[in-house]
């Protein structure tokens, strides 16, 4: 199983750190030791100082493929869900200020908590999906798909170029606005539309 993620993949969330927005999509990966699952608690790292919430949609890959046209990419993801890219900021801004690889400041590990899949037929239009991260009870990142730069086709289109998708790899699609800190005793909940699916505590 392999992890996708996708950077600056709203144009907000790239204006409120400062970057660029791109004019085609930003990857990065995580092993699959970043993943966290069935509402397992993240422990803090004590290599940081700075652990960033960023909430995304995640699409579950639902059958194998390479050069994905466009046009043909909505058949290779049936189920997703609301999941965090836990960032290491002050590991990011130090590698990214010298030039190096930041890697270990996204996929160190429980960085990609997921929640529970949900299959595309019981949900709204995948361009126009509305999403919400709680912390502690109160909103602190809302999305909609609508206004994502480049959309799940051209995500899945263009990274089949360069990787083979297999069934059951993940992609993170870009986080809105409104990332920040989390400290030990936070509670994070992400919905989709109304329905809860993902719960991680802060340990």
């Amino acid at each position: 199983m392999k992890i996708f993620c996708v950077g600056r993949n709203y144009a907000e969330h790239a204006k409120e750190l400062g970057n660029a927005v791109p004019d085609e999509p930003i990857i990065f990966s995580k092993p699959p030791t970043a993943l966290l699952k069935d509402g397992a608690p993240f422990y803090l790292p004590d290599f940081s100082e700075d652990i960033h919430h960023e909430a995304e949609i995640v699409l579950r890959v639902a059958k194998n493929g390479k050069h994905i046209e466009p046009k043909f990419a909505h058949k290779y993801f049936d189920h997703l869900t609301i999941g965090i890219d836990f960032t290491a900021r002050d590991l990011q801004s130090k590698l990214k200020a010298k030039g190096h690889p930041w890697e270990i400041a996204k996929g160190f590990d429980g960085s990609a908590p997921v929640g529970q899949f949900v299959a595309l037929n019981t949900l709204p239009p995948v361009n126009n999906i509305e999403f919400t991260l709680l912390k502690n009870g109160e909103p602190v990142q809302k999305g909609n798909t609508a206004n994502l730069l480049f959309s799940f086709d051209v995500l899945i289109a263009y990274i089949s170029k360069f990787f083979t998708l297999q069934q059951g790899d993940l992609i993170f699609t870009g986080t809105p606005q409104g990332v920040g800190r989390v400290h030990i005793g936070d509670h994070l909940e992400g919905y989709i539309g109304d329905h809860k699916l993902l719960d991680c505590k802060i340990l």
